[in-house]
């Protein structure tokens, strides 16, 4: 086959019927975005007697949710070290929790709703670039065995040939807590959970501008979409990377930053168990770092970003180059294999790298996944549908400070990520 500019998961997934019709005139809750985040908190929402309605600009799954590795992990993108010293131990002990908690989440939903998308708990594991990386890796585990409860194994480099196909690298370290999964299929199994629970779910429904504004003297807000006016009592944006002027103060805060993912055809067995002998959710210690996995049917799936700005023709095509020669360099195993798929898509980073979900504007919304959205975003999601509902809150995101850029330089287009990723990679380069 000739490599394709499209997403394998998509090849692998069938999706639901979204609800057909106009939108209601008023809802009790309008979600924006039909991905993990607004799924996830529909499906709960629905479950509890609310009139829900997901509004959702192109069709269910669309973005990020279905263009990720499926990769389902612990902890965050910063690591514990940074979090303690930034909010205090106590705080990051709530969030290191809440991140393991979330996998716990996934694995539940798929449980309760039979979503056929091959969660496994098979572990991650991080790969050293430098003896320095690996050095680090002893403190953290550690750390986080006394701090936090929870086991991690270092793997000396004499012993990685058991977990990787790759002699580049100085050590790892195992968390076998973290999990894979086809996120087509399970953004698509979430889906037809909110449908099941009562949940309308509107595709092709852009929304426009949100305002304030009350009917029947009850206050509110009206939602100018693309299929027209609808009227909710609140207000979730669950759009993450894909953030809009709708909500310009959201907007500001959220950096959106491509990732690119290209596959292989499927690998001879010898072959995958080769580069991957303990099928494990693989990622490296770099800053502009590589992610790879075995897929369910033996393609390796390797990730970046290759390119930061968000995904078009361009960055893609660009990308899948650029990715082929890190797969390559990491498993030199695969230089006369072909790819078949390339794609991209868009995350969603904070100024500070760090998830937030609460209140702003009277709006509610979670973001900031960095990368770690698919545990992450459903439990998120989650979260803030209880607090919908008037339940207690244990969002350990929700009052944390949530920066915006430094002199407020930054109106939604990320002009800047061409210099970031360049400081990026002088600082793998350096560190």
């Amino acid at each position: 086959m000739t490599l394709k500019q499209s997403n394998y998961w998509l090849d692998t997934a069938a999706f639901p019927a979204a609800t057909a019709g106009d939108l209601p005139p008023r809802v009790d809750v309008a979600i924006v975005g039909a991905g993990f985040t607004g799924l996830s908190a529909a499906r709960i929402l629905a479950k509890r007697g609310a009139r829900v309605a997901v509004l959702e600009a192109h069709t269910i799954g669309w973005g990020a949710s279905s263009r990720n590795g499926g990769m389902v992990l612990t902890g965050m993108k910063l690591d514990v070290e940074t979090l303690a010293a930034r909010y205090g131990m106590e705080a990051a002990k709530r969030m290191y929790a809440a991140s393991l908690a979330s996998i716990a989440f996934v694995e539940q939903i798929v449980r309760e709703e039979q979503i056929d998308c091959n969660f496994s708990r098979c572990g991650h594991l991080e790969v050293a670039c430098k003896q320095s990386h690996f050095d680090a890796y002893s403190r953290s585990v550690e750390l986080i065995a006394r701090e936090f409860n929870h086991r991690l194994h270092i793997v000396p480099r004499k012993e990685l040939p058991a977990e990787i196909g790759s002699g580049i690298y100085f050590g790892g370290i195992v968390d076998d807590v973290s999990a894979g999964l086809n996120p087509a299929r399970y953004v698509a199994g979430l889906g037809r959970a909110a449908l099941a629970a009562g949940a309308d779910v509107f595709e092709n429904a852009r929304v426009q501008r949100i305002a304030r504004a009350s009917e029947d003297a009850k206050p509110g807000f009206h939602l100018d979409t693309s299929r027209g006016r609808i009227f909710a009592r609140d207000v979730f944006i669950a759009t993450s990377g894909y953030t809009s002027s709708a909500t310009p103060a959201l907007q500001k805060k959220i950096i959106p930053i491509g990732s690119f993912i290209i596959a292989t055809g499927p690998l001879p067995d010898a072959l995958a168990r080769e580069l991957s002998p303990r099928n494990r959710m693989i990622f490296d210690s770099k800053h502009y770092l590589y992610y790879y996995r075995r897929t369910p049917d033996n393609r390796m799936l390797f990730g970046g970003r290759a390119a930061f700005f968000p995904e078009t023709a361009n960055t893609i095509r660009r990308s899948a180059d650029l990715l082929r020669r890190g797969m390559i360099e990491v498993y030199p195993q695969l230089r006369d294999t072909k790819l078949e798929y390339a794609w991209g898509g868009t995350l969603d980073f904070c100024f500070d790298t760090m998830p937030h979900a609460g209140q702003m504007d009277g709006i509610y919304f979670a973001a900031g996944y960095a990368g770690h959205g698919v545990a992450m975003a459903t439990y998120l999601g989650a979260k803030i549908a209880e607090q919908i509902g008037g339940g207690r809150s244990d969002n350990p995101y929700e009052k944390i400070p949530f920066p915006g850029a430094p002199l407020g330089l930054y109106g939604g287009w990320p002009w800047f990520l061409p210099f970031a990723g360049a400081y990026y990679k002088v600082l793998d380069w350096l560190s």
